[in-house]
């Protein structure tokens, strides 16, 4: 248990750091970029970032399922829950934006694009949140 909870902490921790680094580091870069560059930027990153995040979501939540398999610590599903919610959370509300950012190509420069992408930047946010709360129950199951 101790070696599979150890394991959803950290991949918890990391889907954390990462959707956190997109907000404070690629985010502001991205927005200090033209229309057409910012999108081509972004469109390859955002791919990267989804199956990154996504993967770290399903092997920080089968572990931490494991955890609730071997002590049925309740702590563990509830962690489980929280990091894969973020599937429904990326479905629902950033797909939607990613679609319009990248039927755009950056093609309607102006304020509809800049407008789209900073709406993006503001909502990947809610998966540094989805991250920490769940690493923060992972953490406090193995303390």
């Amino acid at each position: 248990m101790a070696s599979s909870g150890l394991v959803a902490f950290a991949l918890a921790s990391a889907f954390s750091g990462a959707a956190l680094y997109i907000g404070l580091v690629e985010q502001p870069a991205r927005l200090a970029l033209d229309d057409r560059a910012m999108v081509a930027e972004w469109a390859p990153s955002d791919r990267r970032a989804i199956a990154m995040l996504g993967g770290l979501a399903l092997i920080a939540a089968a572990c931490g399922l494991i955890g609730y398999s071997t002590n049925r610590d309740v702590r563990w599903l509830v962690g489980s829950v929280i990091i894969l919610a973020s599937w429904p959370y990326m479905y629902f509300l950033l797909v939607p934006i990613n679609n319009r950012l990248l039927s755009s190509g950056g093609a309607d420069s102006g304020p509809v694009t800049r407008e789209f992408m900073r709406d993006w930047g503001l909502l990947e946010w809610g998966l540094g949140a989805i991250g920490i709360c769940a690493a923060a129950i992972f953490g406090w199951a193995l303390s």
